[in-house]
């Protein structure tokens, strides 16, 4: 098969090792800096070009869309699908799981464990938002954070408000999230990929920060999950409509409450905590479900 992979560091080691992988398996794969392709939009022969030359036919793409380029990335790989190649993940499913409020949404009507989060526009409303996710200590979170940034712990009534009043001021969405603190620092990364779940790892907040992503210095193991929170995270990335996605979770009192579904989720940290290929079930899934010329996005919108 010919992969393209968008992805705009190819040295990143997730990146190194679905090359690696889709290599082993006699496969042609070419990283593209997301951000050097351009793009002919017409309506009967939609092109894509890289560094100005055009690009030929791809049996199937793997977007690497980080989220700080969410609007172009989602731009280029809705090309490839009008192009008819087959996506690993879907431009509107990604596009779903990028929207933290809204994502929420989905996995709420769907029924799924979230921790009580409130949303609002007026800062009039802070008091009224603290409260709808039963005070203080709250977790305050940037709609467009990621890997722990812009996530905020409101330790007091007073210091929640003035972190709330203070973002909204500057004119910047925020949710507010109760804290679950019997997760101790602590979350569960699910890694699935299809229907299933390939592995589990358990994240441990650095010391003194409740936050607990490897990229702020949390640590990882592998972890037995329960068939709930297996089942949970199964949905979860069903729900975004998700072939491959990260599942961030806690454990609380009354159950599996879901953090976030990432669309493009690192192989890193779950490969050396549980000791397993996950670049190689990545590519034998495409090999699997890759049906060139037969791209139908999923999503509704």
């Amino acid at each position: 098969m010919k992969i393209a992979m968008l992805a705009r560091n190819a040295d990143l080691y997730s990146h190194q090792r679905l090359v690696e992988a889709a290599v082993a398996r006699g496969h042609q794969i070419d990283v593209l800096n997301t951000l050097r392709v351009t793009m002919n939009i017409t309506s009967h022969r939609p092109e894509a070009y890289y560094q100005g030359e055009k690009l030929g036919k791809y049996d199937a793409v793997i977007p690497r869309i980080g989220a700080s380029i969410t609007f172009y990335g989602l731009a280029v790989l809705r090309q490839f699908e009008m192009m008819n190649v087959w996506s690993l993940n879907e431009s509107v499913a990604i596009g779903r799981s990028r929207d933290k409020l809204r994502s929420l949404q989905i996995l709420a009507k769907k029924g799924l464990g979230l921790p009580v989060t409130a949303f609002a526009h007026d800062p009039k409303q802070t008091d009224e938002v603290i409260k709808m996710v039963g005070g203080a200590p709250v977790v305050i979170k940037l709609l467009e954070g990621t890997q722990g940034i812009g996530v905020v712990l409101g330790e007091t009534e007073k210091s929640a408000r003035s972190v709330v009043e203070a973002f909204r001021s500057a004119n910047v969405n925020i949710l507010v999230q109760e804290f679950i603190k019997e997760a101790n620092a602590t979350d569960i990364r699910c890694f699935v990929i299809g229907n299933k779940v390939v592995a589990a790892m358990q994240r441990k907040g650095a010391e003194g920060d409740f936050r607990s992503n490897l990229h702020r210095g949390g640590s990882a193991e592998a972890i037995k999950i329960t068939p709930e929170e297996r089942s949970t995270a199964v949905r979860a990335a069903r729900a975004m409509g998700l072939n491959v996605a990260g599942v961030d979770m806690l454990r609380s009192n009354h159950g599996p409450v879901i953090m976030e579904v990432n669309s493009s989720p690192g192989i890193e940290g779950i490969e050396k905590a549980c000791g397993k290929d996950i670049a190689t079930k990545i590519i034998q899934f495409i090999e699997e479900n890759a049906v060139r010329g037969k791209t139908k996005t999923k999503g509704n919108g």
